[in-house]
């Protein structure tokens, strides 16, 4: 991401997070940080069809690492995918592992987001008191299950708008949804050419009563931050 997309959402965010800000005004600046890295994407995908060698198919590995390395997972996975990336799971330790592929430029965006969103996370379930006749560590399970729903459907309602906005301006040519299908297709292919033969995980089964409370705290999160570099280490700072 260049360096002055990165300042604008930079200043967003900090406007964001002014304690002086009303709920209005930060629910604003942050819903215009998201809209920057949303059109930021369809705009690299639409350079790339006429251009691929400004943003070719590549993949990068995570190290998530406990406490709650299976939920951070969760999480990654939830950004990741509205963003048309894809991510295969590998046991590594008392951690995961986690393959991640995708287009350059989504994969920018996605440890960007990743990166601030861990941080959030960390800082969220820190203030959230555990109810009393709740296990901890089941009711941060949950809590961070709320959390990671709720950024998933904010980003894919995001990555929609940007995609529509882009197409009624008629920017893209061919249109703007079959480059993005295409690009789809061709993560796809990348990861089946590494993993011909995966296997879906099943579903979790989630025993605490956080779930609600993570929620909110995923609708309030600024979906954005600084580009941070090593993910794996902000990961370790989830664990409370």
């Amino acid at each position: 991401m260049s360096e002055a997309m990165l300042s604008k959402v930079r200043k967003l965010l900090a406007q964001a997070e002014d304690p002086a800000c009303t709920p209005a005004e930060s629910a604003a600046f942050t819903a215009k940080a998201t809209d920057l890295i949303a059109r930021y994407g369809v705009d690299r995908a639409l350079l790339a069809a006429r251009d691929p060698a400004t943003d070719p198919v590549g993949d990068r590995v995570l190290d998530i690492v406990a406490p709650y390395a299976r939920d951070k997972v969760g999480l990654l996975a939830a950004v990741a995918e509205p963003l048309r990336c894809r991510c295969v799971r590998r046991r590594q330790g008392n951690g995961f592992a986690l393959h991640l592929f995708g287009f350059a430029s989504d994969l920018e965006r996605v440890d960007l987001l990743f990166t601030s969103l861990l941080v959030q996370a960390a800082h969220g379930l820190a203030a959230t008191p555990v109810p009393a006749d709740d296990h901890p560590a089941a009711f941060r399970r949950s809590w961070l299950a709320g959390f990671a729903e709720v950024i998933g459907g904010r980003l894919r309602a995001a990555e929609t708008a940007a995609a529509e906005t882009a197409a009624v301006s008629g920017s893209g040519t061919p249109s703007v949804a079959l480059v993005l299908a295409d690009r789809s297709d061709r993560v796809q292919r990348r990861l089946a050419e590494q993993y011909p033969r995966l296997r879906t995980a099943p579903p979790r089964r989630l025993a605490g009563t956080g779930f609600s409370s993570g929620a909110e705290a995923g609708s309030r999160a600024d979906l954005g931050g600084p580009n941070l570099n090593g993910s794996s280490a902000v990961a370790r700072r989830l664990g409370r």
